[in-house]
């Protein structure tokens, strides 16, 4: 079993679903509401668990009820939150709308979050235990970076999701063994539509590089070796939100487990497949046995 570390945000998500999203000034009637524990981080760490992992959580909630209900969410998902903060502040909020095609528009508020600007004593010592370290930009990028120092430091490789997308500072590239944006976080950072072009250029930054394309699969680029494209399944989606997260956490397992690239890539595809047919982030991550049917069909 492989040991990961989650360095990253917890949000509730507000989601409001939709036939379709507003137009800018427009109002629209949604046809339901959902709160659902989520946060890039959260999120990857429940997938990760899921998924057959070992996992433990660094990062902060506020002391209201939404805090304690995304720690009480991490706890029964199987992610240790003995480094999870509680801090005198609102919890993270993301503000999210779900159309009819499963497609979403998010506004994330930091909150608690936004107090993870550092490693509090005894964080490092859990990442240099770890086998691989998460990370994700909804935390103030001086966390992050000292996060991926610190996995770099001890031999533990740093997986990183730009997400929300914005420039990278080089000690984080530097510090980072693999990095996977969607097609527009790999436009962002390039300025290359052209997600084999965007890799490329990622390339000259970071060892291995994979770009996920949605219901296309997924593109895998490393320095010594030729790209790899991995399709993923076809199904009707339902709500997209967390299906990044949902391939990052699966993926990181499937490597900490040694599995070839290909056969890692297709696995990690399986459970975001899987994720997009439920509603909601962490209630649509998928178990280690409906992964595996997933991936044998």
């Amino acid at each position: 079993m492989t040991d990961i570390v989650v360095l990253g945000s917890t949000n509730m998500d507000l989601v409001a679903y939709v036939e379709k999203p507003p137009e800018r000034g427009e109002t629209v009637t949604g046809r339901e509401f959902r709160t659902i524990p989520g946060g890039k981080g959260a999120n990857q760490a429940i997938a990760a668990a899921h998924a057959g992992g070992t996992v433990s959580m660094i990062g902060a909630v506020g002391n209201d009820a939404f805090g304690a209900r995304l720690r009480s969410t991490l706890d029964r998902s199987g992610v240790d939150t003995d480094h999870l903060r509680t801090v005198e502040a609102p919890s993270g909020t993301a503000h999210i709308v779900v159309d009819d095609e499963g497609g979403n528009a998010i506004v994330v508020v930091p909150g608690a979050n936004g107090t993870v600007d550092h490693l509090a004593p005894g964080d490092e010592g859990l990442i240099a235990s770890a086998d691989t370290l998460l990370l994700q930009l909804e935390i103030p990028t001086a966390a992050v970076v000292a996060g991926a120092r610190a996995a770099r430091a001890h031999g533990v490789r740093t997986i990183l999701t730009p997400a929300p997308a914005r420039p990278l500072p080089p000690e984080l590239l530097a510090a980072t063994d693999l990095l996977i944006p969607n097609e527009h976080e790999a436009a962002v950072l390039t300025g290359r539509t052209d997600p084999r072009e965007a890799a490329r250029v990622l390339l000259d930054s970071v060892p291995e590089v994979v770009i996920t394309l949605g219901a296309a699969g997924s593109l895998y680029a490393a320095r010594d070796a030729q790209p790899l494209t991995v399709p993923a399944p076809r199904v009707t989606p339902v709500d997209s939100t967390g299906a990044g997260d949902t391939f990052v956490g699966a993926l990181a397992v499937a490597l900490g487990e040694h599995r070839p690239m290909r056969e890692a890539l297709a696995w990690a595809a399986a459970a975001a497949a899987l994720s997009v047919r439920r509603t909601g982030a962490s209630a649509s991550m998928p178990c280690r046995s409906e992964i595996e049917t997933q991936y044998a069909s």
